[in-house]
């Protein structure tokens, strides 16, 4: 049996239905505050990603998918509501996680907003992070 790669991070959703694990590397934080966003959130979108194969579920009998369009779904819990994974067709080998989902301490930064010209009118932009009116393609 071979050992189990390092744990760099945990996190689930408020009612604890859904819990993971992540091996490997995070991407730092980045806000998205495109309108399905800011819809499916709450607010906008908080987010840092990890290799799908790095992201595994310990606790997944309350996740439930929402395909919001053909090539973009949200995972979200089905018991208390909280969004925890954004996932795009064209990004197989990646998984968007939360920010807000992750137990801290995260050790994760803030480094970028996206989709800014959508950002809702009651929101102050962080004048310190690079900002964008669109998308910006992302690694």
């Amino acid at each position: 049996m071979e050992p189990q790669p390092a744990t760099r991070a945990t996190g689930g959703c408020d009612c604890g239905g859904v819990r993971y694990r992540i091996t490997g590397k995070l991407r730092p934080v980045v806000h998205c505050h495109c309108t399905p966003c800011r819809r499916i959130t709450g607010h906008h979108m908080a987010a840092t990603a990890a290799g799908v194969d790095d992201v595994h579920l310990l606790a997944d009998a309350t996740l439930a998918w929402y395909q919001r369009t053909p090539t973009i779904r949200y995972g979200f819990c089905s018991t208390c509501g909280a969004t925890l994974f954004w996932s795009a067709a064209d990004k197989v080998d990646t998984l968007t996680i939360t920010a807000g989902t992750l137990d801290q301490p995260t050790g994760l930064q803030t480094v970028l907003a996206m989709y800014a010209d959508e950002a809702a009118d009651y929101h102050r932009l962080d004048d310190t992070l690079e900002t964008h009116g669109g998308e910006l393609l992302l690694e």
